[in-house]
């Protein structure tokens, strides 16, 4: 009797997980990859296409080039998955599973502040940066060096930092009549992390010209103004683009779906092997809580999800085979993030070397590190002439 595996997602985990599974699945086993997009997207460079959008033909990747010929595609919105009967309802059909994976990634969490949904850009897939270029690029069309436009990004973390520096990269290279105003609500960017790090983050945006505004979380949005604080007549941004990077939430499809998940998120809750509530459906990257230990779950990084999709692909082929499941615990081997043109690193750990001699460094061994990572990712998602062909645009 055939078994059906089925993956939902072509994010990180997805994509990884189903690699995993065409290695680790036998004969018996028949693999089914859903996803809305029928590409898998280099999510955390998808920031570049916001300055250059030809960057997106390298880091959109088609799922032909991903998968095996013998993985079936369905390119479909997952609406629903009823656990009872072991089906994942899409639009217009239904598919069956003796094994389901999610790895559906997360949506933008708004916070219930007033208009921020309704007026605001999120960068969570390539229409999103596409869409950012194109008011950027009308906004300062139509203003002048006397009266520039205002672009505003909320959230100052690792998407966020990474917008405002490619929007201020933009306006140097088209000279063109652009304000570039970064907002936090914590007291410094990259909040939680360390000084060091934030220092040197700060210190790059600032090189770009980008006006930092930590301490003051956005209230409310209208069309042209987000105000911070609680005092609207004192504080107020008046902007042409909007861009939201603040937090990110489960998708609302997932609150439907009969499985334990957070109250508030709707991130399904998953232990170390990635199963969930139910034995049959597993979930990894952005879409689960993954546990950790102790009062403590996987962070919602690109590089937990890298990791995590090896072990959950292959527990969900051992699942199948009636094996015992493995336990995974994420590793964190550093931080590197792309501010414009540079980039800074943190406490990376290279292979067989071990850790990087300094703490904190930025210049050409940031930048080249950031492509490696980005490469080296494309490499094995896709092929080495993939990732040769997108090294330039990195």
């Amino acid at each position: 009797m055939t078994t059906q595996v089925v993956v939902v997602g072509s994010g990180y985990a997805g994509a990884g997980a189903v690699k995993r599974l065409e290695a680790e699945l036998d004969a018996s086993a028949e693999l089914t990859w859903i996803s809305e997009q029928d590409y898998h997207l280099v999510l955390h460079e998808v920031h570049r296409c916001i300055r250059d959008p030809s960057v997106e033909s390298k880091i959109a990747i088609p799922v032909d080039d991903v998968k095996d010929d013998s993985t079936e595609f369905v390119k479909g919105h997952v609406e629903n998955v009823d656990v009872d009967e072991r089906i994942v309802e899409l639009a217009d059909e239904e598919i069956e599973y003796d094994y389901l994976l999610l790895g559906i990634g997360s949506g933008t969490a708004f916070f219930g502040i007033e208009g921020l949904q309704e007026y605001a850009h999120e960068l969570k897939s390539l229409d999103d940066a596409r869409a950012i270029h194109a008011d950027v690029k009308e906004a300062a069309a139509e203003a002048s060096r006397e009266d520039p436009a205002q672009v505003v990004v909320g959230g100052a973390g690792l998407s966020g930092i990474q917008t405002a520096g490619e929007i201020a990269e933009y306006r140097d290279e088209h000279r063109a009549p652009i304000d570039v105003t970064l907002v936090e609500g914590l007291d410094e960017v990259f909040p939680g992390n360390d000084p060091e790090l934030q220092g040197a983050l700060r210190s790059r945006l600032e090189d770009l010209d980008v006006e930092i505004i930590t301490g003051e979380f956005i209230s409310k949005v209208d069309e042209d103004t987000a105000y911070l604080g609680d005092d609207e007549d004192d504080d107020a941004l008046e902007y042409d683009v909007l861009i939201w990077t603040g937090g990110i939430t489960g998708h609302e499809e997932v609150s439907e779906m009969s499985l334990e998940q957070d109250d508030r998120s709707h991130r399904v809750f998953a232990e170390a092997d990635f199963q969930t509530s139910d034995e049959r459906v597993f979930a990894v990257g952005d879409t689960a809580l993954v546990e950790q230990g102790a009062d403590n779950v996987a962070p919602p990084t690109a590089q937990a999800a890298w990791q995590a999709a090896e072990v959950a692909g292959e527990n969900v082929a051992r699942a199948a085979a009636g094996k015992p499941l493995k336990t995974w615990r994420h590793d964190d081997k550093g931080t590197v993030i792309s501010v414009g043109d540079d980039a800074v690193a943190h406490e990376v750990k290279l292979p067989v070397l071990g850790s990087f001699p300094m703490n904190v460094f930025g210049g050409p061994a940031a930048r080249n590190l950031k492509k490696a990572i980005a490469a080296r990712w494309i490499a094995d998602v896709a092929s080495p002439r993939h990732a040769l062909d997108a090294w330039e645009s990195m």
